[in-house]
């Protein structure tokens, strides 16, 4: 069974609708109190003694920082403070954290090898795309293969015949992939004979 999420006593310091919503669906069975800014946080302030996390919009990046209110605890409070856009992403980095439910973290904590790969390299594939990348297909291989195949020398102590059993290979296909995937044997022997 699921855990759920922890509660905390947290203070919003921003006018945007959207982030308010985000901090309501990850935190739903926190206190979260909500103000326009640092200056009407500070007026109500007596009525907040114990701030979990206080989380506040900066909303011109030029001006300056708002001094923290004096009155909390900052060695017991996680304080979060910047633009919109960086409020935004934090909060999205949090969620996949507290929510139990996120199929992504489900599926890269559950322990299978296939399911942690397809994690992994969907966040790959989409930073890729997002650079316009082309040609994946052998990139993702030959990273996948190289250290593949230096695990199973280091396994095998450096025996090519061996990893090539290990790995379903061919010895000399191997052998090819060793030398097109610039594997250093000695370092992998070296390696092998270290970890014993």
């Amino acid at each position: 069974m699921p855990a759920s999420p922890p509660t905390y006593n947290i203070v919003l310091l921003t006018t945007d609708s959207s982030v308010q919503a985000q901090v309501q669906q990850i935190f739903t069975d926190s206190s979260i109190s909500m103000f326009r800014d640092a200056a009407a946080f500070q007026s109500e302030s007596l009525n907040h003694q114990q701030v979990d996390v206080l989380i506040e919009e900066l909303s011109d990046p030029q001006s300056a920082v708002t001094p923290r209110p004096e009155h909390l605890d900052f060695t017991q409070t996680l304080f979060i403070q910047g633009s919109r856009a960086v409020l935004r992403q934090t909060l999205n980095m949090i969620q996949t954290v507290v929510t139990p439910g996120s199929p992504q973290l489900n599926k890269a904590r559950d322990g299978s090898l296939e399911n942690y790969l397809e994690v992994k390299m969907g966040e790959f594939v989409k930073g890729m795309r997002n650079g316009s990348a082309r040609n994946l297909h052998p990139i993702l291989i030959s990273a996948v293969e190289r250290p593949l195949i230096t695990s199973a020398l280091q396994e095998t102590r450096g025996n090519q015949i061996q990893a090539a059993e290990l790995l379903g290979l061919n010895r000399n296909t191997l052998r090819k992939k060793i030398v097109d995937l610039h594997i250093p044997l000695k370092q992998t022997k070296l390696r092998a004979n270290r970890s014993v």
